[in-house]
């Protein structure tokens, strides 16, 4: 490295101390300093355009050979021109559901969810870095003040000296190295911005989905109640015809067994209905020992319709797809600014100072100094180290790019995968459903002919736990319509008014 050899400022018009207090001479130090002014100004003038790198411009999406489509293969829909949307206000899209609840509880991951707390202060983080290196456009002012006493060899009496001074750098952006730096971390600032927001996003649909899912166990555990209730009565049916000399003692058994079996599956809920508790109390940003929803206190969401509208909106809505495009811009920027280490530095550098032995004259009658001058470095040697430093701006920006692209196939897999979970759900729920109906017929023909004593009670067994089994399966088709309704949401970007 040999930055060093024009580290050295050039001093422009240094006037000694005993000019400067000779009047005759000020007017003359008057024009040499606007003289030095004016070459300044025409300095910068003439080279303050050269901004090396190029500017930013938005990659597609994806490459030419395959581009995004006009439409997603699951749902039929028209292309429109895309706009940036990226930021524009998703809306409390859970309150399609209709929850007074679940509305509360959004509330409250807003204000209080560690991960989104962790969120916003990268955000700030990020914004006093732009602060920090936008402060390269001013210049950088220092003040100094001693006081010193001391004595040579040559002298016997020991002498003082008090100082006050002041000093001043600028570094002229020639060639946009400043304007790179405070653009790459201008879009790294707001990179953290769509993060933020694409945390608040996923962090919306984790509590919906988990307090979904809470209302799908409430529902099968009120079931799984009603089935007990009910297979208890039929046991003490079973019972009295058996003391009736009517029954076997192996129609006891297995109303017994079933009643049993039904009643230890009903506990089980209790299990995942805990979790899931726990699992919104963490949401919230509580300890899962001071959150807690009374069994039985959630209800069963209703399925919203979802307009899923087209690529190209979706690729404007979400916040990780702008996130991943604002990292592109911050690349590119860094770029330049490892293109500007090529040429020299231009650092203008200015100071004044007064100086006396007597702390008293310091303003009166003190020696004064100032001088003005710019400092012109640059390297010419580093062995081809800038070179590659440039290379590695440059495959930086060309990870970014491919992450970039990355995005966008995920989300646009996200909302084909959760449009076609719907399209099958709905279809496969619309046959659970006459398959529930079958069940219940079964299941009564079953108990009919068993109180008329032409069947034995392991039919109706059999029958009943088949309906409730059918029963479960159609309210678990239903959580997962649920499921992937919130996930729908959340792959659009937020909801769709």
């Amino acid at each position: 490295m040999m930055r060093g050899l024009f580290t050295h400022p050039v001093t422009l018009f240094r006037v000694p101390a005993h000019v400067i207090r000779d009047a005759s001479c000020r007017p003359a130090l008057h024009a040499a300093r606007v003289l030095g002014l004016a070459l300044v100004a025409a300095l910068l003038g003439t080279l303050a355009a050269c901004t090396v790198g190029k500017d930013h411009q938005v990659p597609a999406p994806l490459p030419a050979a395959a581009p995004v489509p006009e439409q997603y293969k699951e749902a039929l829909s028209l292309m429109k021109p895309a706009r940036p949307a990226d930021t524009l206000p998703k809306g409390a899209w859970w309150q399609v559901f209709a929850d007074a609840r679940l509305d509360a509880m959004m509330h409250e991951v807003a204000q209080n969810n560690q991960n989104l707390q962790l969120a916003a202060a990268k955000y700030r983080q990020a914004r006093a870095a732009l602060q920090q290196v936008s402060a390269a456009r001013l210049p950088a002012i220092s003040g100094s003040a001693g006081a010193t006493r001391g004595n040579s060899s040559l002298i016997s009496n020991p002498t003082s000296n008090f100082s006050l001074g002041a000093s001043a750098s600028w570094e002229v952006d020639v060639w946009g190295r400043v304007s790179r730096s405070i653009e790459a971390s201008g879009a790294t600032a707001q990179a953290a911005q769509a993060d933020l927001m694409a945390t608040a996003l996923s962090l919306q649909a984790q509590l919906a989905s988990t307090y979904a899912a809470l209302g799908v166990v409430d529902a099968q555990a009120a079931l799984l109640a009603r089935a007990v209730t009910s297979y208890e009565r039929s046991l003490k049916l079973t019972q009295n015809r058996y003391a009736a000399g009517v029954a076997s003692r192996i129609d006891v058994v297995q109303a017994e067994t079933q009643w049993l079996s039904t009643k230890a599956q009903y506990t089980d809920t209790g299990i995942q209905r805990a979790q899931l508790e726990h699992a919104l109390a963490v949401l919230l940003g509580k300890a899962p020992s001071a959150f807690s929803l009374a069994p039985g206190s959630t209800r069963l969401l209703p399925l919203p319709q979802v307009a899923q509208g087209l690529p190209s909106q979706m690729l404007e809505r979400r916040p990780d797809v702008a996130a991943a495009e604002r990292r592109v811009a911050a690349a590119n920027a860094q770029i330049g600014v490892t293109e500007a280490a090529f040429f020299p530095s231009l650092v203008l550098n200015a100071s004044a100072g007064l100086r006396s032995p007597v702390l008293s004259d310091l303003f009166a009658a003190p020696i004064r100094t100032w001088s003005l001058g710019p400092a012109l470095a640059m390297t010419l040697f580093d062995a081809g180290a800038r070179k590659a430093v440039t290379a590695q701006a440059q495959a930086s920006y060309d990870q970014t790019v491919a992450s970039y692209r990355s995005v966008v196939l995920g989300a646009l897999q996200e909302v084909e995968d959760q449009l076609a979970a719907l399209r099958v759900l709905e279809q496969e729920s619309a046959e659970q459903q006459l398959a529930v109906k079958a069940a219940e017929k079964a299941s009564e023909l079953a108990t009919n002919q068993y109180k008329a004593g032409l069947v034995s009670y392991l039919n109706v067994v059999t029958a009943q736990t088949a309906e409730l089994s059918a029963q479960r399966a159609a309210l678990g088709l239903q959580g997962q319509r649920l499921a992937a309704t919130i996930a729908l949401i959340k792959a659009l970007g937020g909801g769709w008014q």
